[in-house]
């Protein structure tokens, strides 16, 4: 009899790390994770709201433990993987989300001047670096350590349509005239967890550990109306996405429904980069 397809996506008895899980796309990944039955490791230099998630897992009867991690502090990183060992047994699945992103909101409007290229701070791009794409480096590999241990395992890197386009900086222009940038860390990291997410993928050929990328677009999170207007009539769908619109890509990256694909990138953006 040929085996269900839903068979394909069940998760249970799986472990999967996921690094940024405290983030808004952190914690949704999670969600979509344990309701295929895996186990959760929910890693996130935000301890206490990664923990507040973890309960509230848990209160669903969801297998889920929460981690410090400083993915890029190389000791830190390791004391992750070994936690999810001692709690779970194995590492099957690790997803790399964590990052960092700046933020458009009143808070910060203060501070974006400092997003000018031409003044950029050399610290603050360091520290990019360091966390979007050193933290990737050093969480896969610490890893795929018991992964190859096991002779199976999965990767997922987290990319953005930004990765693939030039950020339209024209979004960010407010209404009195002030102006705001998406800075340039962001192109540029998004667009090394790609070639990061290639070379994983080809280095391990043969090793039945498969390394892809999921590439989001812009997700609704309370944006104002005229960020989300201007956001949406750029989209084929015409709107951003809902918050949990990326799960099922996730799910799909991560179980066996994808086990003929590894160094792929799966772009799920409405449409943005198809004009």
């Amino acid at each position: 009899m040929t085996e269900s397809i839903f068979s394909k996506f069940d998760m249970t008895s799986k472990t999967a790390i996921i690094t940024g899980a405290a983030g808004l796309l952190g914690k949704q990944f999670c969600l979509a994770l344990a309701q295929a039955g895996a186990n959760i490791v929910m890693a996130d230099l935000a301890h206490d709201v990664a923990a507040e998630n973890a309960a509230e897992f848990k209160n669903m009867g969801f297998n889920a433990i929460t981690v410090k991690v400083d993915v890029s502090d190389p000791s830190s990183v390791k004391s992750m993987v070994n936690q999810a060992l001692t709690a779970f047994g194995s590492v099957d699945v690790l997803i790399n989300s964590a990052a960092l992103d700046p933020k458009f909101d009143s808070a910060n409007v203060s501070t974006q001047d400092l997003n000018d290229f031409e003044t950029y701070s050399l610290n603050s791009w360091k520290k990019a670096l360091d966390v979007n794409l050193t933290g990737m480096f050093l969480a896969s590999q610490a890893a795929v350590l018991p992964m190859l241990e096991q002779g199976r395992g999965v990767i997922v890197n987290i990319s953005s349509m930004y990765g693939l386009v030039g950020p339209d900086q024209r979004l960010y222009e407010q209404p009195d005239g002030t102006r705001q940038f998406k800075p340039v860390y962001y192109s540029v990291t998004k667009a090394g967890v790609l070639g990061f997410t290639r070379y994983l993928a080809t280095y391990y050929a043969g090793k039945n550990i498969r390394v892809n990328a999921l590439t989001p677009g812009g997700v609704f999170n309370d944006h104002d109306t005229l960020f989300t207007e201007q956001y949406s009539i750029r989209t084929v769908l015409g709107r951003m996405a809902n918050l949990d619109e990326m799960n099922a890509a996730m799910l799909f990256l991560c179980s066996d429904a994808s086990s003929y694909m590894t160094g792929s990138n799966l772009v799920v953006d409405g449409g943005w980069t198809a004009w």
